[in-house]
């Protein structure tokens, strides 16, 4: 693989710059927005650079430093690092500290015939802190920005609107072959031979692999949907050709995995109310979580599954056995270090005894997660990410929830979707995190209407019995 070329270097000093201008011009929801989808839209992949000490500054890590410098030196705001209740402030806590753990039970190499892996150092620990810090800026500047209506809405459209924008390098990647980080930035940043699908090709664009992607545009879709259900009559007939032309580029993708999704998904975005919509989101929460003690136990039908896709495709089928082997092997290497994991240098992977190759490869997040931090990273990555769409069920099962906008029952349903494709592959990114802030503030917000309509029918019950009392 090319190395990067000056263009990509180049951009990771100039997007601070317009990051810069973003907060500077827009209000703060959409200035965190677009620094955040933007650079992770735009800049190059894989493309680092190394400074001594701090940690690696790239196209995550970059844009959710200049989201936190826009709000503290251009907003002149004062962000919350705590959510509101115990168990975020708790999960918060181990999902920034846990890796100190995961460095003090690794500290001795492992050894192989001709090679060896080395032990975690106390260095590593606060590499791994300074960059689990950093994962959740976006996190914590949607709560402080988006945890309204509004908030929610902005989501929406600018997911919208960044899916009409990349339709068009797509579009030219599906036709073209994937080139488009060739073309400007110098390099291909995967196997090119993994974007051939169906006699075709599947963009990629600047995104790691066609596969994040893939579930770009499912999001998109499901954004142009919920869009389309709220827009008004006169306006319906432009949403409902933008919903079919996003749609459309869902299919250009070639990815099995995120169509089923966007059947499964679609039908309850244009059809269901939004109490069935966060309850759906909260089903499927709970089932991701508890994904890791049902593979353990077997209770995951996964030769029905595979059967199911070999009916569709053997090829798709025979990819998915490969990476339910792989998962086997990797998830009872994992339980050897259950609570803190392996660490890293490859030390989670199973490796040949004599060379030291690694022979296991991991495509799902909950694997890698559960291999490198345990059962702790695990919780406190998976248990964050799901805890806005809990809490939110269960403000819908309350009989005094205040009614919910349709944009953040969308939206939680968006993040549900993200949340499942982390069980077969790695797509939690900051966007994803910024999600997970704005609704988790969202909920925050939906407890307290409860609370406060839950104490005016308690005041006017007392009101009340006063009456009958002064009657009698």
């Amino acid at each position: 693989m090319a190395s990067p070329n000056i263009i990509a270097f180049m951009m990771l000093f100039v997007w601070p710059l317009v990051c810069w201008q973003l907060w500077r011009r827009l209000d703060p929801a959409r200035a965190l927005i677009w620094t955040v989808l933007g650079g992770y839209l735009i800049m190059p992949p894989l493309t680092v650079i190394n400074f001594p000490i701090i940690p690696d500054l790239d196209k995550t890590t970059i844009p959710n430093l200049m989201a936190w410098v826009g709000a503290l030196y251009v907003r002149h705001d004062k962000i919350s690092f705590l959510p509101e209740g115990r168990i975020g402030k708790v999960l918060i806590l181990i999902y920034i500290i846990s890796p100190f753990g995961t460095v003090l039970t690794n500290t001795d190499p492992i050894y192989f015939g001709a090679a060896y892996l080395q032990g975690m150092k106390i260095y590593d620990s606060a590499a791994a802190v300074a960059n689990q810090f950093i994962a959740l800026l976006p996190f914590l500047l949607a709560r402080r920005y988006l945890g309204n209506p509004a908030g929610m809405r902005a989501v929406i459209e600018a997911l919208v609107l960044a899916g009409l924008w990349y339709s068009v390098p797509m579009l030219i990647e599906a036709r073209f072959s994937p080139q488009m980080n060739v073309w400007v930035y110098g390099f291909f940043q995967h196997d090119f031979f993994q974007t051939i699908r169906q006699g075709g090709y599947r963009p990629v664009v600047f995104l790691p692999h066609g596969l994040w992607v893939a579930f770009f545009a499912l999001m998109v879709v499901l954004a142009a949907m919920v869009r389309l259900r709220d827009t008004t009559s006169e306006l319906r007939p432009k949403a409902l050709l933008i919903a079919l032309y996003l749609a459309f580029m869902l299919y250009v993708c070639k990815s099995a995995g995120v169509a089923v999704y966007a059947l499964c998904l679609t039908p309850l975005v244009l059809l269901a109310n939004w109490r069935l919509q966060v309850l759906a989101a909260a089903a499927i929460a709970v089932l991701v979580i508890s994904y890791p003690v049902l593979r353990g136990l077997h209770l995951v039908p996964v030769e029905q599954i595979v059967n199911f896709a070999n009916g569709f495709s053997a090829d798709r089928a025979g990819s998915l056995q490969f990476r339910i082997d792989n998962e086997e092997l990797l998830l009872a290497r994992a339980q050897e270090k259950a609570l803190f994991g392996w660490g890293g240098y490859g030390r989670a992977f199973l490796h040949d005894p004599i060379t030291g190759q690694m022979t296991t490869i991991a495509d799902g997040a909950w694997v890698i997660v559960m291999g490198t931090y345990g059962w702790m990273g695990f919780i406190a990555e998976f248990g964050l990410t799901s805890l806005p769409i809990l809490l939110l069920g269960r403000e819908a099962l309350s009989r005094y929830a205040a009614p919910f906008n349709r944009y953040s029952a969308g939206l939680a349903l968006i993040l549900a979707a993200n949340l499942f494709d982390l069980l077969p592959n790695a797509t939690h990114i900051p966007f994803t995190w910024l999600m997970v802030g704005g609704l988790l503030a969202e909920a925050e917000r939906m407890r307290q209407l409860r609370l406060d309509a839950q104490r005016l029918v308690l005041r006017q019950h007392l009101q009340h019995g006063k009456q009958k009392r002064t009657v009698i």
